[in-house]
């Protein structure tokens, strides 16, 4: 028997067929005018301490997982936990309406530190405002940045943000796999500092797609598909290597933010209806527009090569690429970091081989996705276009079989995982590969 992760990518490939294709209001394409204002008026002062990149409602691709993206929300509150990377004296906090068709009508909002599950401290709850009125109007395909919020935080301090809706809000921006645990209520509990009200819970996060801090040096963003998003790690862990990678920072007395602006499933070159917008389209508004960012990691292709393969609404359209197309994604990528003045760090792309989905047998197919792996990340080591490069394979890599993962990263509570997504001690190993220096 196989983990639940073995799954993800069947059920992926499964998602209903009825997914219309990915469509954007014409003004999505920009920033919103509050987060341009914000942009522009002491944007320095400000660093990134949690995000989440967004993705367009959708059925999700974790089996037995509760989503709530695509029936919306009326009349509820949603409280989501998220673990800060650095802290600072203030933060605020980022709505996101991007994929809505709709103005959201955000009735209210709080943020206080978490207690557990559910819970929060009382003595720190806080309204956060928006233009110093209590609720915001985000229209459609944009999103909205709060005022500053009095409230010190430390590093790896966790935050409970509670939104309450009281109309209707049509289909949800989301963030789907957070491998963490969202909180739902009827009626408004933003003040309720009791898990009780709390009795329904989904593992994706919705609308809230950045808390910022005030001060510190800034943040590295994690730029990538479902490893760096964290998929397979465990739930309510802050495990995932852009996690762990904080960790180190704080213990190590460096405040640097890391922000995780990973998607399950995208890709470098091609947009999904259910994975993202592809990664030469969002990495403007998922790193470049974040505030503070002087560095990111990029680690993407694996879907790329391996889409080929999958005949789903979520994976098409699914062309064959070649090593080259994907390597002139990767350039588009650091020349527009490089124009904003941002180091960027390419990462190596993981083994996957003996994944039932994507490597079921050493045929012709097979081995031709492998020699494009190899030749991509033959480029990230030795082309010298990436200011650095963290090489995430050759540390998960099975010395005895460079084309797997090694098996100690490849169990979950004993049973075997999929051959591509590596466990906690594995994401770990991932975050100690990093230069620290080199962000």
């Amino acid at each position: 028997m196989r983990t639940t992760l073995n799954r993800v990518t069947a059920i992926a490939a499964a998602t209903a067929a009825t997914l219309a294709p990915l469509t954007l209001p014409a003004q999505a394409a920009e920033p919103a005018a509050a987060v341009a204002a914000a942009n522009a008026a002491g944007e320095r002062a400000w660093s990134g301490a949690w995000a989440a990149a967004v993705q367009r409602p959708s059925p999700g691709g974790m089996p037995g997982g509760t989503n709530w993206s695509e029936s919306g929300f009326a009349g509820h509150s949603i409280r989501q936990v998220v673990r800060l990377s650095t802290g600072g004296a203030k933060l605020r906090i980022r709505l996101s309406n991007r994929y809505g068709t709709t103005p959201l009508q955000v009735t209210g909002v709080s943020i206080a530190k978490s207690g557990d599950g559910a819970e929060v401290r009382p003595a720190t709850l806080r309204p956060v405002t928006f233009s110093h009125a209590r609720g915001t109007v985000i229209p459609a395909g944009q999103e909205a940045v709060s005022d500053a919020v009095h409230l010190r935080t430390d590093a790896l301090d966790q935050v409970s943000v509670t939104l309450y809706v009281k109309g209707r809000t049509g289909p949800a921006t989301f963030h789907d796999i957070a491998s963490a645990t969202s909180y739902r209520a009827r009626g408004d509990h933003r003040f309720d500092p009791r898990a009780k009200a709390f009795t329904e819970t989904s593992s994706s996060w919705y609308y809230l797609t950045g808390v910022d801090v005030l001060g510190g040096p800034g943040s590295v963003v994690t730029f990538g598909d479902s490893v760096t998003d964290g998929t397979g790690s465990t739930q309510d862990a802050n495990n995932r290597y852009p996690d762990q990678l904080a960790e180190r920072l704080a213990a190590s007395g460096r405040k640097l933010g890391v922000l995780n602006a990973g998607i399950s499933g995208n890709r470098v070159l091609n947009d999904s209806s259910c994975f993202g917008e592809k990664a030469i389209a969002r990495f403007q508004r998922d790193v470049l527009d974040r505030p503070g960012v002087r560095s990111v990691i990029v680690m993407e292709g694996i879907n790329d090569i391996t889409y080929p393969l999958m005949d789903s609404p979520c994976s098409t359209p699914n062309p064959t690429v070649t090593a080259e197309q994907i390597i002139e994604g990767h350039r588009a990528l650091i020349q527009a970091a490089r124009a904003k003045g941002v180091k960027v760090v390419g990462g190596t792309i993981m083994p996957f081989k003996g994944n039932p989905w994507f490597y079921p047998e050493d045929n012709a197919r097979t081995l031709a996705m492998e020699k494009t792996r190899d030749a991509v990340n033959q480029w990230i080591r030795t082309g010298g276009e990436y200011d650095a490069v963290v090489d995430f394979e050759r540390v998960l890599a099975d010395p005895a079989d460079g084309d797997r993962l090694r098996p100690e990263y490849n169990t979950r509570d004993g049973q075997e995982g999929d051959w591509l997504h590596p466990n906690d001690a594995g994401l770990d190993a991932m975050a100690k590969a990093v230069d620290l220096a080199a962000l």
